[in-house]
C-alpha cells in the first residue's frame, strides 16, 4: 500500500543512499519525489471501478495517501538539500474518509498535496505535468496544463510531453507531421499564463532531440526561454 510504514522506510532507505552517492553533485538539478505511487513518479494509483472496489477493501482513505507523500516531501526536503524536487501532477481516488465514493474528491487530494509540497519546500518545490500534447483543449490533459500555467511564477513549473512526436505523431496532434506536432505541443506548453510567466522548463523525448527534421522546432522552442 502506498502508505504502508515497511514499503516506504525500504523506499526511503533506497533514496537515502540515492543522495548519498550523487546528492553533492552539481549536475545533479533536479529529483522526482515518489514513493506513493503507481507505476511511475507520477502521483496516480489504479482507478477503474474494479480498482476502487478493491481500494475500498484494503482501507484506502485520502488522509493515509496524504500523509503519505507528506512524509515522502519532508525525506526529500531533507535528503536532496541542494536539489529541486518536482512533483508529477496526478490525482488521488474519488473515495472519501468515510471510505464512501466520493466523485470530487481525488480533485481535492491533488490540490491538498501540491500545497504540501509547496509548504514543506518553498521556492525548492517543481509543479510538472508529463501528459503535454498538441490538441488545443481537446486532448487527455488539458485542465493539468491549465493548472500548471496558472503557478507559473510562484514555483518553478514545466511539462513532458506525452510521447514522442517523432514516433507517434497522431497521438501528439498532427498525424503525419511530426514537426508540426512538436510545434504545437511546445506552442501549448509555453503559453503564458494572466502575469505574463511561462514555464521554466519542457522535457522532451529523446527521438525528438535527435531526429534532424526537428530541428528548426527545437531551436524556435529553445528561444522561447531567452
Amino acid at each position: 500500500m502506498p502508505w504502508d510504514n515497511t514499503y516506504l522506510s525500504r523506499w526511503f532507505a533506497f533514496v537515502k543512499q540515492l543522495s548519498d552517492r550523487y546528492g553533492k553533485s552539481p549536475a545533479f538539478r533536479v529529483v522526482a519525489a515518489d514513493g506513493p505511487t503507481s507505476v511511475s513518479a507520477e502521483f496516480t494509483l489504479p482507478s477503474k471501478p474494479e480498482d476502487v472496489r478493491t481500494w475500498l477493501n484494503l482501507g484506502y482513505t485520502p488522509r493515509k495517501y496524504i500523509a503519505a507523500w507528506q512524509k515522502t516531501f519532508q525525506v526529500y526536503a531533507a535528503d536532496f538539500p541542494n536539489q529541486y524536487v518536482s512533483l508529477s501532477m496526478g490525482f488521488g481516488l474519488n473515495i472519501d474518509d468515510r471510505g464512501k465514493i466520493a466523485p470530487r474528491e481525488r480533485k481535492g487530494i491533488r490540490q491538498e498535496i501540491i500545497d504540501e509540497a509547496m509548504g514543506l519546500l518553498g521556492r525548492r518545490f517543481v509543479l510538472q505535468f508529463s501528459n503535454l500534447d498538441g490538441f488545443p483543449g481537446a486532448g487527455p490533459g488539458p485542465r493539468g496544463v491549465d493548472l500548471v500555467i496558472g503557478y507559473n511564477g510562484r514555483v518553478i513549473t514545466g511539462f513532458q510531453l506525452r510521447t514522442s512526436c517523432e514516433r507517434n505523431s497522431g497521438d501528439m496532434g498532427a498525424e503525419g507531421n511530426p514537426a508540426l506536432a512538436l510545434k504545437k505541443s511546445i506552442d501549448i506548453g509555453m503559453q503564458p499564463n494572466s502575469a505574463g510567466q511561462h514555464v521554466n522548463y519542457l522535457e522532451i523525448y529523446e527521438p525528438d532531440v535527435v531526429a534532424d527534421d526537428l530541428q528548426p522546432v527545437l531551436r524556435d522552442g529553445a528561444s522561447l526561454f531567452k
